[in-house]
């Protein structure tokens, strides 16, 4: 993983066919994402339960470039190893996950992985700003986490702030939930560069007919680079 700050699209497998992971990565992959993004949840930290380790480990060999790991589980310790081993490139952990997130951002860039904070909608900046030399990336959530296809919640002003903390540091700031062509703009020009879209993406599309994948994809990279600054 090289640093930029280009708009980065990031499809979300939570929405796509559970029954063809695989080629389904490849599909998104072919018509232009930028990195895979995989929602880990666990049914207690977020009510909702997806996949594990094992899931991330089978997709791995059909993914090309980025396989961020956004785990909305807790605790998440005991669980970063395996999901190093399973090929991640980055691994998120939410803030409000565990008392020791410091700790938790050591031992995922111990395991050789970019480490990641994300923030639920209702958890301030500040709450890393004694994290940003431990983290090469932040999880803004406009959505509160647990579901697909929820609707946005509106965190420029959070971005705008955690842009101007990270100043020249090489962390890449992240938007996951409700982004498509209409919010996707907000967020890019507040300062995100690695935009998380789910549902988005998807629609219209399938392993068979990947076209549309590619459609969505350009025209949110569109909409944020219009307004990228």
């Amino acid at each position: 993983m090289t640093f930029d700050r280009k708009i980065k699209i990031a499809p979300s497998i939570l929405a796509s066919d559970f029954a063809n992971f695989g080629a389904e990565c490849e599909a998104i992959e072919a018509e232009g994402a930028d990195w895979v993004h995989v929602d880990v949840m666990d049914g207690h930290f977020v009510p909702n339960i997806t996949f594990g380790p094992a899931t991330c480990a089978a997709i791995r060999p059909h993914i090309k470039g980025v396989m961020d790991v956004h785990l909305m589980i807790a605790p998440v310790d005991p669980y970063i190893d395996a999901f190093a081993q399973a090929g991640a490139d980055v691994i998120s952990a939410h803030v409000e996950a565990g008392p020791h997130i410091h700790r938790t951002l050591q031992a995922i860039r111990g395991a050789g992985v970019k480490a990641g904070v994300a923030l639920n909608p209702g958890t301030p900046a500040s709450a890393v700003a004694h994290l940003l030399d431990l983290t090469d990336l932040i999880c803004v959530m406009t959505v509160n986490p647990g579901f697909g296809g929820q609707k946005f919640i509106d965190m420029s002003a959070k971005v705008k702030e955690l842009r101007a903390m990270i100043g020249d540091r090489p962390v890449h700031i992240e938007i996951d939930g409700g982004v498509d062509v209409n919010t996707a703009p907000l967020v890019a020009q507040a300062g995100a560069d690695v935009l998380v879209a789910g549902s988005a993406v998807f629609k219209g599309g399938s392993v068979s007919n990947p076209g549309p994948y590619g459609e969505n994809i350009r025209a949110i990279r569109a909409a944020a680079e219009g307004v990228y600054v």
